[in-house]
């Protein structure tokens, strides 16, 4: 996980519930006028706003949905509510609906998480953090998939980028359609149909935690970070000035919203918490204590804090889950067990998907290892099996290789190579000083199947390994990955300004194929 903005996010969304107290507990046979007034005002503007309704349904629905234990049947939680005056009056306000999700025949939903900055914030629509939450409704279970920020996608102008920006570039064009662009970007990329999503900014989980008064957490390890960013002073003539010292000593510590925004995002931690998995595991001890907070009976029947809380989702919360929705995912997922949820996340570890690479400008990315998400797609596919792993797998089978990977590669026998399916067009340069050597390279490539558009020198002639431009962004993989295998290229993602001119002429290639000096 990265990034605190998703935390709220999750929390509504996965968070481990616990009511075995609650139903242990009676309600008070009395209650003051005082909370009597409260309740009635809560209620009546709940009939009355059909948004702050459904924002409160989905408060209810979002904590329930998942438990940690199965300790409360559907009879139980209804009982429980309808014992409790106030939260009998307001469940009262749903309405039953047999619709069904999408992705629930094909026995899988996918719900896309989303956390940023906000409008008020310095790259506020950047998602910060990414989330693919799959549910199998058929054996209820639930996966979490954390998706890196720097991971770099195609997009539909013909360009790579990270994925993070892919909701800033849709929210420029158009106000409210980041989520959708986000799903449509990661459905292709990732192999699986994304319909949902639900986004929150940082303004919303600050604000939401004070309304709590606050949070308690334990932190493990004392810890130094000299390097967090101050908001604001991104661009402070004086570069120290941009930072602040944040100190964190170990033991029990009682944080507010930023506070705990700060513990949450903080990267260069020293020590033990400097890694991703601390921030990660720093992350979960704030959902847990969110939670505890958040369903405590001094919050919950307090309907006051409550509409303060559901005011901050109207501003800072984004979904295009329907109450029904978030009605059918509680009766469908409130008694999952904790065993039944698992949490994954694609990085560029010694055994991971992924690999650290440079972009346009120089910029850091992180790109798929075998130089296409092939294999990505078919973890994602697998996400619920208990023997699916997020690292490269020496046994991985020979469906999910590339012909690079494989023992008939092109590294051991060329000839075993198969001829492309489909026409598939490459335009071949030449970036070194030998003469002829592009127009050699295309006469072998047509033996595969390959048409040849152009041969021509590159731009620049100083290039030491050959490279491949995809120019159709995805969309012909068995190609490119023949293309690989016979020309021992790797996949670039820059986007050098003189690739615009084969993207806008009427036949354009769909490779650009640039040999280097070691591949001569």
């Amino acid at each position: 996980m990265t990034g605190i903005q998703g935390l709220m996010v999750v929390g509504f969304f996965i968070f481990m519930i616990d009511f075995k107290q609650k139903l242990e507990e009676k309600d008070p046979e009395s209650r003051n006028l005082h909370q009597a007034e409260e309740e009635e005002k809560f209620i009546n503007d709940l009939k009355k706003n059909r948004k702050t309704k459904n924002y409160f349904i989905a408060i209810i629905v979002l904590v329930l949905i998942f438990s940690g234990k199965v300790i409360m049947s559907s009879q139980e939680a209804g009982q429980w509510l309808a014992n409790n005056t106030f939260w009998g009056r307001v469940t009262h306000l749903t309405e039953n609906n047999d619709n069904q999700l999408v992705g629930e025949e094909q026995d899988r939903i996918n719900i896309l998480l989303l956390g940023m900055g906000g409008a008020n914030h310095d790259g506020g629509y950047l998602a910060d953090t990414i989330i693919l939450v799959s549910l199998r409704p058929s054996t209820k279970q639930a996966a979490l998939l954390s998706i890196p920020r720097d991971l770099t996608v195609p997009t539909d102008n013909g360009v790579w980028r990270k994925v993070n920006s892919i909701n800033a570039l849709a929210e420029a064009k158009e106000e409210g359609s980041g989520g959708p662009a986000m799903t449509k970007s990661l459905s292709s990329v990732l192999g699986t149909d994304i319909y949902y999503y639900i986004s929150i900014d940082f303004d919303g989980f600050i604000n939401i935690i004070d309304e709590l008064g606050g949070i308690d957490i334990n932190v493990e390890n004392t810890f130094d970070d000299y390097s967090f960013p101050i908001r604001g002073e991104e661009d402070n003539p004086d570069y120290y000035a941009r930072f602040e010292h944040l100190h964190f000593d170990q033991g029990w510590q009682h944080m507010d919203g930023a506070l705990a925004l700060k513990y949450a995002r903080s990267r260069h931690a020293s020590g033990l918490e400097g890694s991703d998995f601390a921030r990660a595991k720093r992350q979960q001890l704030i959902l847990e204590a969110v939670k505890t907070k958040l369903l405590s009976r001094h919050t919950l029947l307090k309907p006051a804090m409550l509409s303060r809380i559901i005011s901050e989702l109207n501003h800072n919360v984004k979904t295009n889950l329907d109450v029904w929705a978030l009605i059918k995912l509680w009766n469908d997922y409130k008694d999952i067990d904790r065993s039944q949820i698992s949490n994954k996340v694609l990085n560029d570890g010694p055994n991971g998907l992924l690999m650290a690479s440079r972009g346009e400008n120089d910029a850091y990315i992180l790109i798929p290892q075998t130089g296409n998400f092939k294999v990505i797609q078919n973890f994602v596919q697998n996400i619920f099996d208990e023997n699916t792993n997020i690292t490269t797998q020496n046994n991985q089978s020979e469906a999910t290789k590339t012909p690079l990977e494989s023992e008939n590669s092109a590294t051991n026998n060329p000839i075993a190579i198969s001829k492309v399916q489909g026409e598939a067009k490459v335009a071949v340069l030449n970036g070194t000083w030998t003469s002829g050597l592009a127009a050699k390279t295309a006469a072998n490539l047509q033996k595969y199947g390959f048409k040849i558009n152009e041969t021509a020198n590159a731009p620049t002639r100083e290039y030491k390994n050959s490279v491949i431009y995809d120019l159709t962004y995805g969309q012909k993989l068995q190609s490119l990955e023949i293309l690989q295998a016979a020309s021992q290229a790797t996949l670039a993602y820059d986007a050098p300004t003189w690739l615009e001119t084969y993207k806008n002429i009427p036949d354009k290639p769909d490779f650009i194929l640039i040999i280097g000096a070691k591949q001569q």
